[in-house]
């Protein structure tokens, strides 16, 4: 054996040892493994916090949508000034409704200072033609528009029910009751049609009906439209269900409306014959009533009794008002 090559001989087998020693070690320690599980944990790591994350979005979409419903039912349970004038068919501004209020304060203030005399009580019927009339009477015309539209909502109901049956569109039957339909329905889809017109989605369209008219049967027409949309199924199936139920709530009403009259009636009778009675004596027997008026017993006596016909009144009020 040479043995000059020896010490290359050495290097060779060194360098193949340390190169192997390098290449199997790992294995041998347990470092790949070890780095397979920190790769493995680090992964699941990652799709937990992706996970996370995407619940965290799910629940803040899921806050923001009830958020979203409980703004608009707040806006409905109590609706704005101008939304009550909307409600009750007026194209009036809250600044006109207040120059009304103002100018209907004025007369019957001046009306009754000249009638009186009296400074105090032009001062009341002012404040009560300029706070409680204007009032009073938005919500009778608003109650009144409201009526009519539960009126006429099964028609146009079912017209988009023969409609749909027929094979035409949904937003061309709603388009046929915006211009057929009665009134406030007519006007009430004609809103629908043109907010369709600048983008809105008709579910969205159909949905924002609520707020204006803040009954159950239009939640219902809302609700049907946008789950149709979202889910798909027969349309015209639902309307079907839908248009049975709004006149079946609509009998309902109305025969509690007939069996509740007489005791309307009663309450009606019950409620002004105190003051017939006196407006009576005092025609008859001016000096009979005299004592009830001059005397500071006699006002306690007027005073009492009016609280107590006052609670009796609400309280047949309360018996007689019915509401589902």
């Amino acid at each position: 054996m040479d043995l000059g090559k020896l010490p290359v001989i050495l290097l060779a087998t060194t360098a193949a040892g340390l190169a192997s020693y390098a290449l199997v070690y790992p294995y041998l320690s347990g470092d790949i493994r070890a780095e397979k599980r920190q790769k493995a944990f680090g992964l699941d790591r990652r799709q937990g916090a992706t996970q996370a994350a995407a619940d965290s979005l799910r629940r803040g979409q899921v806050a923001d949508s009830l958020k979203a419903l409980d703004e608009r039912q707040k806006r409905i349970d109590r609706p704005s000034l101008q939304m009550r004038i909307a409600q009750a068919g007026l194209e009036w501004s809250v600044q006109k409704f207040f120059v009304v209020s103002a100018i209907i304060a004025g007369v019957l203030g001046f009306a009754a200072l000249l009638g009186t005399g009296d400074i105090r009580v032009a001062g009341l019927a002012a404040f009560v033609g300029g706070l409680g009339l204007p009032r009073w009477l938005l919500g009778y015309l608003r109650k009144r528009r409201i009526a009519r539209f539960l009126q006429f909502l099964p028609d146009g109901v079912e017209v988009i029910l023969r409609g749909l049956k027929s094979g035409l569109p949904l937003g061309d039957c709603i388009r046929i009751v915006a211009n057929e339909a009665q009134e406030p329905v007519k006007t009430e889809f004609r809103k629908i049609m043109e907010e369709q017109a600048i983008g809105i989605p008709l579910s969205d369209a159909v949905g924002k009906l609520y707020e204006r008219m803040p009954v159950s049967e239009a939640n219902f027409f809302g609700i049907v439209i946008a789950i149709q949309a979202k889910a798909g199924g027969s349309l015209s199936d639902v309307l079907g269900n839908l248009a049975k139920v709004l006149r079946d709530r609509k009998k309902i009403k109305q025969k509690i409306a007939s069996l509740s009259m007489e005791a309307k009636a009663s309450a009606s009778i019950i409620g002004s014959l105190p003051l017939i009675t006196i407006g009576i004596i005092s025609l008859t027997s001016p000096q009979y009533m005299t004592s009830m008026f001059t005397t500071d017993m006699g006002r306690v006596m007027l005073i009492g009794s009016g609280l107590w016909m006052l609670t009796g009144i609400l309280v047949m009020r309360k018996m007689i008002n019915f509401k589902f």
